[in-house]
């Protein structure tokens, strides 16, 4: 009750604002200390929330465990086989890998004409005509790496694995070149490489993934297996863990059942070339907890400095009201209202500061929000920090101001009056 009292006492209030009036300076420069504490908390973890956003949505068309082997050529000689062999990866691998690597959920074998170096393919439609990146696919592809496609279309399918068909899904960039403006591609053919396909989708393009751009053309993987007389070689697997697997682990088991299928050297590590992108991801998510972290540590830490900071105001000013606490004490003010005052004046420098600091640094996070909002290309969105995050750092604060304005209070309370009032 007493310290509800204080609280709403209008004389307790105008004590408070005299005493800061008296030291404006002073208690200026400490409350910036304080402010910047909060303020580097919120900058910091705003930034590492903001580049984990910009991950995902680079990421947002791909499994986060997903990954990328292909084969390439050994470096140790094996089981008769001299140095420098070359391999090539085959569709009979997919069952083997599958009963052996219990952390894949998802394989699709790919083949593309016009990457890495090969011939692009001249696809025409009447009388215009471009070259563009030709994929051979399954179904599958899509459980990985998730394709947009427009209302009307879609992407290949199993009847068109089983029937071989000739139908392409093209990219929103073929689709404004070769098509006329008000023109609908469904439906209407193109020639691939002076053969016919039909297009039957035309799929969004999105940053990040990989080498793909946006006019590239899929057809069904059996089709490209025929018309390109690839038989059952495959360029590489796109491949998905589980959730819950660890990808590194099952990177490393994938390469070393490879190896045993195409009789390569275990110690062999040129053999099979890989990407990892759950690897990167969790390298990502990992740095971001550590900025986290970091923004948490140096926050609290410039925070404690500014309390303490108010703890040496607050006991200047005690020492220099000497009299009038005196004063107060002999006219009747009790040990409980005289630290209780003080004590709410801590919280309240405290508490301000620590406002002022949320509101500098939402107004960056704002900023730099802005200013990165049109970079899809760039791997940072919406740093922001989750309002429970701030009211626990503003929680701290208080409770920090509580405790550091007990030594002031205690120091006010163990004054004598009559010591007091003799004190020039």
């Amino acid at each position: 009750m007493n310290s509800l009292k204080v609280l709403f006492d209008r004389d307790t209030w105008q004590e408070i604002f005299g005493s800061i009036s008296k030291n404006k300076t002073r208690t200026v420069i400490t409350v910036i200390g304080v402010l910047w504490g909060i303020f580097i908390y919120i900058a910091l973890s705003g930034a590492a929330k903001g580049l984990d956003n910009g991950f995902e949505r680079q990421f947002e068309n791909i499994a986060m465990n997903s990954m990328f082997v292909w084969a390439q050529r050994t470096s140790i000689p094996y089981d008769g086989f001299k140095i420098g062999r070359s391999i090539e990866l085959k569709l009979s691998d997919i069952e083997y890998l599958k009963k052996r690597v219990p952390e894949i959920e998802f394989i699709a074998p790919r083949n593309v004409r016009g990457v890495f170096g090969g011939a692009v393919p001249l696809v025409v439609h009447k009388s215009k005509s471009s070259n563009y990146n030709v994929y051979g696919d399954f179904p599958e592809y899509t459980k990985i790496a998730t394709k947009k496609i427009y209302d009307g279309g879609r992407f290949i399918n199993e009847e068109d694995i089983k029937n071989k068909r000739k139908v392409c899904v093209i990219g929103e960039r073929t689709q404004a070149e070769l098509f006329e403006k008000n023109e609908n591609p469904i439906g209407q053919y193109i020639k691939i490489d002076n053969i016919y396909f039909q297009v039957i989708g035309v799929h969004k393009f999105i940053p990040g993934g990989g080498f793909e751009s946006d006019g590239d053309i899929y057809i069904p993987f059996e089709t490209y297996k025929q018309i390109y007389n690839s038989g059952d070689s495959v360029q590489w697997f796109t491949i998905a863990a589980y959730d819950d697997a660890d990808v590194v682990v099952a990177e490393k088991d994938i390469k070393t059942v490879l190896k045993r299928i195409h009789r390569v050297s275990p110690d062999d590590e040129r053999a099979f070339g890989g990407f990892n992108l759950g690897e990167v991801f969790n390298k990502i998510v990992g740095f971001s907890k550590g900025m986290t972290l970091l923004s948490l540590i140096v926050g609290i830490a410039t925070i404690i400095a500014g309390v303490i900071g108010i703890g040496n105001i607050l006991l200047i000013s005690v020492k220099e009201r000497t009299k009038e606490l005196g004063v107060r004490r002999a006219l009747g003010a009790t040990p409980s209202e005289v630290r209780n005052q003080i004590i709410v004046e801590s919280v309240f420098l405290t508490l301000i500061a620590g406002i002022l600091g949320i509101i500098l640094g939402a107004l960056v996070l704002a900023g730099i929000n802005a200013a990165t909002l049109d970079l899809t290309d760039f791997p940072y969105t919406n740093p922001t920090v989750p309002i429970p995050f701030i009211l626990g750092a503003l929680f701290i604060m208080v409770f920090l101001g509580t405790l550091i304005g007990l030594i002031p209070a205690q120091r006010a309370v163990s004054i004598k009056p009559i010591d007091a009032l003799r004190e020039e």
